[in-house]
């Protein structure tokens, strides 16, 4: 299925209003906007409580919206349901999407025979992916004696297996070790561009965001915030995080000080070395640190510049939303 305009899904003032039992309104998604393009893999970010699962489920139909559109593949959601869900597949709650008793080659079958996709027809490519993600000697285990990587692999693979143009994997690497998630991370990336898969990949881990995604759709309080690729976000907060060792005890004052003109002000104190990190929001400001550290009278043993990466980013551009909201 194609769409003439090249956008596979569109997110259109998306808002979801819940009320509790005293009536009371909870705004879980505040008009949120966003278009996503065959084949891009895309990063849905942002604390708890800041919208995505619900709004994961709009898209997907889980969850009826209070009002906003969603297209997937040009097809409005809401007029075409459940009929375009023959587009989109899912993993939401990790290997839970499972049953247990089940073996990993009936869950395949299972899953794509509900999705209408003719096993004989398909057969070779349910094979590609259980050697691929290295499951090929666990094919005929059920679920339930599988390890954690195992089962998540295996939800991995029966959304996949679904051929999909759309997909969206919440959490997809939770509780995986380290070795486990880099595979399953090279391997979502490589199928995404050999397939032309468009994926959206929520999840707080935000070393897996940046490895698979090149672009992040960072949420808030029910808002879109920050919507671009990691490494323009990353580039914007380049050279102005340092980090400084000092000898001995922090000079008294030196904090609050250096608190009244920088932001993001961390001081770890110890009788024999401070360790200091800030930010710098403008270039001449390593002059004005500079006299600041000469006036209380401290003695500068290292000091040296941080590399941002895509987690620093998402704790400076939340913490800013927040400190705006508190304001407005």
């Amino acid at each position: 299925m194609k769409h003439q305009d090249g956008v596979a899904l569109e997110v259109d003032r998306l808002t979801k209003v819940f009320r509790d039992r005293g009536a009371r309104e909870v705004r879980a998604v505040d008009g949120i906007s966003f278009q996503v393009a065959p084949g891009e893999i895309v990063g849905l970010v942002g604390p708890n409580g800041a919208g995505k699962t619900t709004t994961i489920k709009c898209i997907l139909g889980l969850v009826r919206p209070t009002a906003g559109r969603v297209t997937i593949l040009g097809r409005d959601v809401a007029s075409h349901y459940p009929g375009i869900l023959s587009q989109v597949s899912a993993v939401l709650e990790g290997s839970r999407n499972l049953y247990w008793r089940m073996t990993v080659w009936e869950n395949i079958e299972f899953f794509t025979g509900i999705h209408g996709l003719p096993r004989r027809q398909y057969r070779r490519y349910f094979e590609h992916l259980v050697e691929r993600f290295g499951l090929a000697d666990k094919r005929d285990v059920e679920v339930r004696k599988l390890s954690q990587g195992m089962k998540q692999k295996t939800a991995v693979v029966c959304a996949l297996a679904k051929r999909t143009p759309l997909m969206f994997l919440d959490e997809p690497t939770l509780g995986l070790d380290v070795e486990t998630s880099y595979e399953l991370r090279k391997t979502l990336r490589e199928l995404a561009g050999e397939e032309h898969r468009t994926i959206v990949l929520s999840s707080h881990n935000m070393d897996v965001v940046q490895d698979v995604c090149r672009r992040v759709i960072i949420v808030t309080a029910g808002h879109v915030v920050a919507d671009d690729s990691i490494g323009h976000l990353i580039g914007l907060f380049k050279t102005r995080a340092y980090r400084l060792a000092l000898r001995g005890p922090a000079p008294e004052g030196l904090e609050a000080s250096l608190a009244a003109h920088f932001r993001g002000v961390d001081v770890q104190n110890s009788p024999y070395m401070t360790q200091v990190r800030l930010r710098l929001p403008e270039p001449d400001d390593i002059y004005m640190l500079m006299d600041l550290l000469r006036d209380a009278g401290a003695t500068i043993e290292e000091i040296s510049q941080e590399e941002p990466d895509l987690e620093k980013v998402f704790l400076e551009i939340v913490r800013k939303e927040k400190v705006n909201q508190c304001n407005s």
